[in-house]
């Protein structure tokens, strides 16, 4: 096995493309070091990009805000700009893991690692979040949702990397909200998981993204769950509605954590409470 340590973007990009054996890319580590003491994977090659520069940045800028592929978890939950604009993202990736975890973990990594119950992602996807995904000699910049292809596969070309991801910045009277069921209290894999991110109006939903986790293939946009509130003062009536559209975009499996039935069920439940924290962030009464 080799170890590389590039100082570029583009230098580990290179580096992913050449190998012709098996290659991962190393953020935090704190799922590709356990899967390779469990035997799961052997790499040929693996590539730090601990030490980029650009990766390790959190900047913001007139268009919102960009987290370097590279940035821990803990420290997101230390940036307080980031927390007051975005709460909720911030809360779903503060859920990974333990302290110790939190200070290696990492959204991107979160991300790639392409789990169907990864807590950072349906915060992103309801949040409008972007990948920045950079090969040899080209980037481009590509919805989040679009990144997850199943579970643990990606739709990352051989030598794409993501660099970063990036959250817009958010208009006035907005709030978003992220939450999970867990068998256990900490620590645990999330049965379903749900954002929300809204903007409002007059007091009025005037745009709405909705996502869940862990009730799928992939994490998942729920436009119908959107609509349903757009347009409301998130009245009982929208909400039995975001919360039917939720349960309705479900396609989970029975497994220790929770039958098809539960999972289900639970979704349009979560769905509903995440969308009255975001509505209430957003300065709406309720």
């Amino acid at each position: 096995m080799r170890y590389e340590a590039p100082g570029t973007t583009k230098e580990a990009a290179a580096l992913l493309e050449k190998e012709k054996g098996s290659v991962h890319v190393l953020a935090g580590g704190t799922d590709l070091i356990v899967r390779m003491r469990l035997g799961l994977v052997e790499p040929d090659l693996i590539v730090d990009i601990k030490h980029i520069p650009t990766m390790q940045a959190i900047t913001a800028s007139a268009s919102g805000t960009r987290i370097g592929a590279a940035v821990c978890n803990a420290r997101l939950g230390e940036n307080k700009a980031l927390k007051k604009a975005w709460p909720g993202v911030v809360e779903a990736a503060n859920l990974i893991g333990s302290d110790q975890v939190q200070s290696r973990s990492t959204i991107a990594g979160n991300l790639c690692n392409a789990s169907p119950a990864a807590d950072s992602v349906p915060a992103l996807i309801a949040a409008g979040a972007k990948a920045i995904v950079v090969s040899k000699n080209k980037r481009r910049t590509v919805a989040v949702e679009k990144i997850v292809s199943g579970p643990g596969q990606t739709s990352l070309a051989r030598g794409e990397v993501v660099e970063a991801i990036t959250l817009p910045k958010r208009p006035a009277r907005s709030g978003d909200a992220y939450l999970r069921l867990t068998p256990r209290t900490e620590m645990d894999i999330a049965v379903v998981g749900a954002g929300v991110s809204l903007t409002l109006e007059r007091g009025v939903v005037k745009t709405a993204r909705v996502a869940l986790g862990a009730v799928a293939p992939t994490a998942i946009l729920v436009p119908a769950a959107a609509r349903a509130i757009i347009g409301t003062k998130l009245d009982d009536a929208a909400l039995d509605k975001l919360a039917a559209a939720c349960s309705a975009k479900c396609d989970p499996i029975t497994d220790k954590r929770g039958t098809i039935e539960y999972r289900t069920k639970v979704a349009g439940v979560l769905g509903k409470r995440a969308a009255k924290i975001a509505f209430q962030r957003a300065g709406g009464v309720l």
